[in-house]
């Protein structure tokens, strides 16, 4: 049964959750632990030999150090890149916290020591008319890793997650600056204002790579102990 569970989050869509997720995968191999890893929810998905598969579950896949089957890594895959709640009803399919749970609690029994979860879109993403995808971390008990994606804006949308998280009940094991704009005004100024006003550690900045490999993005980042 895993030790750990960590959930990725992001502060909007877009602002690198794979990249950042695939490095800690990465981080935690180098330093032992035995890794997994889970999209239960994507939408953006393409039709290949293996069914519908989503290339961020796919990334998750490859850096995880046990190997899964790619339906158990993204059991619920959508082809439009659109809000899921919205991609699953175009679809006939109903999505359910409780299901989503179910999908990660079913690797609860590998011999692993870290299962890695990736959410889709911001904290707040709609499943269906009434729940979100932060209940399944909710409902997992899940320590949160926020990825923040330095861009204008992003000091309210990271402040807004922050604030929904903890008023969730849910551990911050701490946040990323993932640098998707190099030149953002007063970056460095920016990074700043997040370490004073997030109590949580700053888990690593990452700046704006050619090189997206899990291992080159790992070297930027500090595993948190959970």
């Amino acid at each position: 049964m895993p030790k750990k569970w960590l959930f990725i989050t992001g502060t909007d869509t877009d602002v690198g959750k794979t990249v950042i997720a695939t490095g800690f995968l990465a981080a935690a191999n180098q330093a032992g632990l035995r890794t997994a890893a889970i999209k239960p929810i994507s939408a953006g998905c393409e039709l290949t030999e293996q069914g519908m598969t989503n290339a961020d579950a796919l990334q998750l896949q490859a850096a995880a150090s046990h190997a899964l089957p790619y339906q158990q890594v993204n059991p619920v895959a959508l082809e439009p890149a659109i809000a899921p709640h919205i991609a699953a009803s175009e679809a006939g399919k109903r999505l359910t916290a409780s299901r989503l749970t179910g999908f990660c609690r079913g690797l609860s029994l590998l011999p692993v020591d870290l299962v890695v979860i990736e959410g889709a879109g911001g904290w707040r993403v709609p499943i269906n008319e009434r729940e979100t995808l932060a209940n399944v971390a909710c409902e997992l008990n899940c320590a949160v890793i926020v990825v923040v994606g330095m861009r204008l804006g992003c000091l309210n949308h990271t402040l807004l997650t922050v604030e929904a998280i903890r008023r969730d009940g849910l551990k911050i094991a701490g946040w990323v600056a993932n640098i998707i704009d190099p030149d953002m005004p007063r970056l460095n100024e920016n990074i700043d204002t997040l370490k004073q006003r997030i109590a949580e550690p700053c888990l690593g900045i990452v700046p704006r790579l050619d090189d997206l490999s899990p291992q080159q993005v790992a070297s930027y980042l500090t595993v948190p102990e959970l």
